[in-house]
């Protein structure tokens, strides 16, 4: 979970649940994940999986999974560019504009 905190730095719109950073807005629901990675085969320890997991409202209300993405990138300014550039291609918007505490 310590890149999920580095990264909440990164993105002061999101939400951290404890397990996960979140971005909320009226029609999207955007979740950050962190795995470890399992291949024990490897010596190196290798950097987290993070899963950026995005949600459409749908008209009944509810939040509807899409499609989601893994990042393993090492450089932490790297990872947070590459997602707010994921994130921004998917729902059109900067999560940057994204209301604090909808």
């Amino acid at each position: 979970m310590e890149t999920l905190k580095e990264l909440y730095e990164y993105f002061p719109t999101s939400i951290y649940t404890g397990k996960a950073l979140v971005f909320i807005s009226e029609d999207w629901k955007i979740e950050l994940t962190e795995h470890q990675n399992t291949d024990f085969s490897r010596k190196n320890k290798s950097c987290p999986i993070i899963r950026v997991k995005v949600y459409k409202k749908a008209l009944n209300g509810e939040f509807l999974p899409g499609h989601y993405e893994d990042f393993q990138i090492d450089v932490m300014g790297e990872l947070a560019s590459q997602i707010e550039r994921y994130i921004q291609a998917a729902v059109g918007r900067n999560i940057r504009e994204f209301p604090e505490n909808v």
